[in-house]
């Protein structure tokens, strides 16, 4: 004890002089969680399998989204948009292509990137074989490449197979310039990875069969007899027109193509001149057939009658067929349409019963933009198989707003006009709103113990998402690890919300998934509160009772239980009277009392005495305090000063009467000790105040030499302090052992079971000489002794003047000692500096890790714990970090999320491995796969289903056919009269006689297996970006459209 009084004067003799023990690598950046779509959102992508939909920015980032809340963000180390980005389905992996053309492979287990490849050419296309890991790749130069991802080795492959534009001239006998472009890359469905479309950007389409490395068809290069089909742009249903003689076809630059039928026989391909051609690539489509008159190659569909018309820049196919006979579907067209039109996508319904020659349109509808296009993506349905007639759209536009659109309000029949027609749409649901409704205030609190009540409306508030007309949510990928974590299933942080309409939201923020606890809406009894709709300016909570007091802008504060509590009354108080009424006696949250006092917004709150009583600072620079046991005031003061009201901050101190000439002034008794409330204004000027009575303690407040704008105010202890602080802790849990309370003491009915201090870190009296205060203003970082504060005397003792605008700061604590202070600026940089002595430990740029921009009023959604956990937000997206090394609340990496469900991949696969044995042997129904993977039920098959379920086990011979060029070979066409012709139908799927002569590997024979059971959940689909072009929103237009085709189970 006498070698700690030592010290302890030591301390004491050298606190004016204390130096920091925080250094450099004591802070290390985190992004711990991230919610919402990036604004910079421009390209979608979605795995059927796991049922996660993957976002691509502008600038370097994905966004993976699936179900239970589960969301992660994947972050580039190059700030470059994305041009192509997909699935490797079921396997764990996306592939994206930046602009400069590097390919990269993320792995979503580990969620960095697992290899890259720097492509030395433009990539023009981009696709992947669904269910493998082998992907086509189209460049600048009229060359098609194959890369194959091995997972084993973490290696993007580039294979041996390749076709080159001389080498497929020779073969078609049509002259191709080396300098062509490859616009897109569409493997045939129900081709299993055999064939393959090629589009060059002149108009020429190649279908090449990639299994006897022969051209099967070719289309885009002869004189034609067309069918020219006009829609009207007036009518919302029109007849097509035909006007119709025969047309030599010019050279056409094609920006966009899909597939427009399930077998892949039907190719639509959208024009720069804003034509829509649908070609016939049946190989019964020859030319001996054009001169007998038959069934025409080729039919050209137009959106807009004018002259000039827009690129069609993405298209999407959506089949409706009944039967093979009946051929029905919706087109989605991005573009197409009259130069200056509404920016529009277009959803036209087309049917042909006899021939693609009989093509008509029987619906037209548009669907207008909430801002200007970024992509579109059709999700398939969970459960089905074949043609899934419940698909649904998902439509990204800038910025960063997915709009979602069932198919049933796609395919309307009614015969309103178009511009009348009312179509059902969802916005993308957001985790955490914050636009809409408008969040205006936030802030992340730690807590002790269990909040009974409030824990078991969880599940009642976070309710299942559906679509329109009660349909199951597309997304439900992911696994949450939180409940592996067993009995501590305790919340210890809570995010808080205030809203613009005045509405509260409080999830609990323990772990990296957050869950939805409550929403508040001012209501008791279920009546809303008169005048509670005011936007919400202030938010502050007792973490050991779990009170939650609420400030808004038009002066009302607001105050919950957010424990169970006995208690049914309720207080109405203003400033004259108060009003008390009964209240039904609720499990959980509970409005207790509304303070209506002044009409000047709430500027802060501040629970003091273990949330017994509670400080309000309102702008007009009145300070109220509130008895909260009794819903009383305790008094209110006169506007202490003329400028706004920014903070205040309490501390119980113990000071001698300072020595002042001004006799009005009051004073305080010797050896007084007493609660006193230290107000910051705009001014940069900070007043104290008697925490008791409201009067002023000093009658002149600390200012600043030069004018400034005050950003906040804190009260810090000196290290003699903190080292006192832990004596007396301990003092009073040696106390605590000795006198145990008993049951019946503690108040039962308006406290909850908490874990930590029963008390405030600021209830015990402290001496002046312990404390310093720190003023953040706009331009500067001042520190006075906290004496010199009360005697209104400014002198500081450390000053540093800012380089740049400073909009928030706040002080944290390492242990128990606050040791450092955080310096936000506008332009999105962020300081560490030590305390006391200001000193710079570590600069970063926090927004340039998030790829954010600074916006206006962006600090009033900041937020910090002690121990410098950040809450931010920016338009839709809320990010969490961390800054301290060491410090891990959020169990990271074992609480985060699995953004690939190893389970259901494992569970898929065997799911495959059974039905392709079961259909090989009995040519059973492939349904049964939903029964063995999450237990999900398949509706009855469609008849027009063309089932590829058992593709993956026809996939592995790729693996030898890629690793040949087939140039060594010479290649052959059979697109002329004289050959014998192969129709899709001649197909035999489950044969493997072909096969057998084609697998020239042995190694990979586990990789091909797995391949195997992922295929036969898919139909192979067909996915397209056109060439990049040089103008930015050219790029944003020439984009990937692809052809989702239905899975057999989730």
């Amino acid at each position: 004890m006498f070698t700690k009084r030592l010290f302890q004067k030591a301390v004491h003799r050298n606190q004016l002089h204390e130096k920091s023990s925080l250094t450099s690598d004591d802070v290390n950046l985190r992004i711990n969680v991230h919610y919402g779509v990036p604004s910079t959102a421009s390209i979608l992508a979605f795995d059927p399998i796991q049922r996660l939909l993957a976002i691509g920015t502008l600038d370097g980032r994905i966004k993976v989204i699936g179900g239970d809340n589960i969301e992660g963000l994947l972050i580039s180390p190059k700030l470059l948009p994305y041009k192509y980005l997909e699935f490797l389905q079921n396997q764990g992996f996306i592939v994206s292509i930046t602009n400069d053309n590097d390919i990269q492979v993320w792995n979503l287990e580990r969620r960095s990137i697992a290899c890259s490849l720097q492509w030395e050419s433009n990539v023009t296309a981009f696709s992947v074989i669904r269910g493998s890991s082998f992907m086509f790749l189209g460049d600048e130069y009229g060359l098609v490449s194959v890369l194959k991802y091995d997972p084993d080795s973490e290696q993007l492959l580039q294979l041996h197979y390749e076709l080159s534009s001389e080498s497929l001239a020779e073969a078609t006998g049509v002259s191709i310039s080396n300098r062509q472009p490859i616009v897109g890359l569409l493997p045939q469905p129900c081709s299993f990875g055999n064939r393959l479309l090629i589009a060059y950007e002149s108009g020429l389409l190649i279908l090449w069969d990639v299994l006897e490395a022969h051209v099967v068809v070719v289309r885009g290069n002869k004189v034609l007899e067309l069918k020219n089909k006009a829609v009207s742009p007036n009518d919302g249903i029109t007849n097509i027109v035909d006007d119709a003689p025969s047309h030599e076809l010019e050279e056409k630059e094609i920006s966009a193509l899909c597939w427009a039928s399930t077998d892949g026989s039907i190719l639509a391909v959208g024009y720069v001149d804003g034509d829509i051609l649908f070609w016939n690539t049946s190989k019964d489509s020859s030319a001996k057939d054009q001169e007998a008159g038959l069934s025409p190659n080729v039919v050209k569909l137009q959106l807009s009658s004018a002259e000039k018309r827009l690129p069609v820049i993405v298209l999407h196919w959506l089949d409706g067929s009944k039967s093979r006979k009946h051929q029905e579907g919706q087109l989605l067209i991005y573009g197409g349409d009259e130069i200056g039109s509404e920016e529009v996508v277009t959803v036209l319904t087309l049917e042909w019963s006899s021939g693609m020659e009989a093509l008509r349109c029987i619906n037209r509808m548009d669907l207008t933009l909430a801002g200007s296009f970024a992509d579109m993506i059709l999700i398939p349905s969970a459960g089905t198989n074949g043609s899934d007639t419940n698909a649904s759209l998902f439509m990204l536009s800038n910025p960063g707003r997915i709009h979602i659109y069932d198919r049933d309000s796609l395919s309307s029949s009614d015969s309103q006009s178009r511009k009348e027609l009312s179509v059902s749409t969802l916005n993308f649901p957001a985790i955490i709103p914050t636009v809409d409704p408008f969040m205006t205030v936030a802030e992340l609190f730690h807590v002790y113990g269990r909040m009974e009540g409030l824990e078991s409306k969880t599940a009642a508030v976070s309710s299942t998402l559906t679509l329109p007309g009660n349909k199951k949510w597309p997304l439900t990928g992911g696994v949450s690890n939180h409940l592996s974590f067993g009995k501590d299933n305790t919340v210890h942080r809570l995010y808080v919300a205030g809203y613009q309409d005045g509405s509260v939201r409080i999830w609990d923020a323990t772990y990296p998934v957050f869950s939805l606890l409550c929403i508040l809406k001012n209501e008791v009894n279920g009546e809303k509160l008169v005048g509670s709709g005011a936007s919400l300016t202030v938010l502050e909570l007792c973490p050991s009772t779990l009170r939650l007091a609420v400030g808004s802008e038009c002066g009302r504060v607001l105050l919950y239980n957010l424990c169970s509590s006995k208690e049914t009354s309720f207080h109405f108080v203003m400033e004259t009277k108060t009003e008390v009424c009964r209240s039904a006696q609720v499990q959980g949250t509970r409005c207790s009392a509304v303070f209506d006092l002044q009409k000047s917004g709430v500027r802060a709150l501040k629970f003091i005495n273990n949330s017994s009583k509670l400080i309000v600072g309102f702008e007009c620079c009145r300070i109220a305090v509130l008895d909260v046991q009794s819903s009383s005031v305790v008094f209110i003061t006169d506007s202490i000063s003329n400028s706004p009201l920014i903070s205040v901050f309490s501390k119980a101190l113990a000071y001698e009467t300072t020595k002042n000439t001004n006799e009005s002034a009051p004073k305080a008794p010797d050896n007084f000790r007493g609660e006193s409330i230290f107000v910051l204004t705009k001014d940069a000027s900070i007043y104290v105040i008697d925490g008791y009575n409201g009067s002023m303690i000093s009658s002149r407040p600390v200012q600043l030499k030069n004018k400034s704008t005050a950003i906040s105010m804190h009260v810090i202890e000196k290290q003699a302090a903190v080292y006192r602080s832990i004596d007396e802790q301990q003092s009073e849990k040696d106390d605590t052992l000795r006198n145990e309370p008993s049951p019946n003491g503690a108040q039962g009915s308006e406290k909850c079971e908490t874990d930590g201090p029963s008390l405030d870190k600021n209830s015990s009296a402290q001496s002046l000489k312990e404390l310093f205060v720190l003023l953040c203003c706009k331009d500067s970082l001042c520190i006075y002794p906290a004496k010199s504060v009360v005697q209104g005397q400014s002198k500081s003792v450390h000053k540093v003047k800012l380089s740049k605008p400073c909009c928030w700061a706040t002080v944290f604590r390492k242990g128990e000692k606050v040791c450092g202070l955080v310096v936000f600026y506008q332009t999105g940089e962020m300081e560490i500096r030590s305390l006391p002595d200001l000193e710079l430990v570590k600069d970063f740029s926090i927004l340039s890790v998030l790829r954010w921009n600074f916006k206006a009023n962006m600090e009033r959604m900041i937020s910090s714990t002690e121990n410098l956990q950040i809450a931010l937000t920016n338009g839709c997206e809320v990010a969490f970090i961390s800054l301290l090394e060491g410090e891990n609340d959020f169990r990271i990496p074992e609480s985060l999320p699995s953004l690939h469900d190893v389970v259901l991949a494992a569970a898929a696969n065997a799911a495959i491995s059974v039905s392709s044995d079961h259909k090989r042997k009995q040519g059973g129904n492939p349904g049964i796969l939903s029964g063995i993977v999450k237990g999900l039920r398949v509706p009855k098959s469609n008849k027009s289903t063309h089932n590829d379920s058992n593709s993956n086990a026809n996939l592995s011979h790729l693996e030898g056919i890629f690793m040949r060029n087939p140039i060594q070979e010479p290649l052959r066409t059979t697109d002329d009269p004289g050959a014998d012709e192969l129709t899709i139908d001649d197909i035999e799927i489950d044969d493997p006689e072909p096969l057998a002569s084609t697998l020239s590997h042995e190694l990979d024979n586990k990789d091909k297996g797995k391949k195997s059971d992922r295929e036969k959940l898919l139909e192979d689909g067909a996915e397209i970006k056109p060439r990049i072009r040089t103008r930015e929103e050219i790029i944003a237009k020439y984009r990937k459209t692809e052809v989702i085709y239905e899975l057999v189970i989730l």
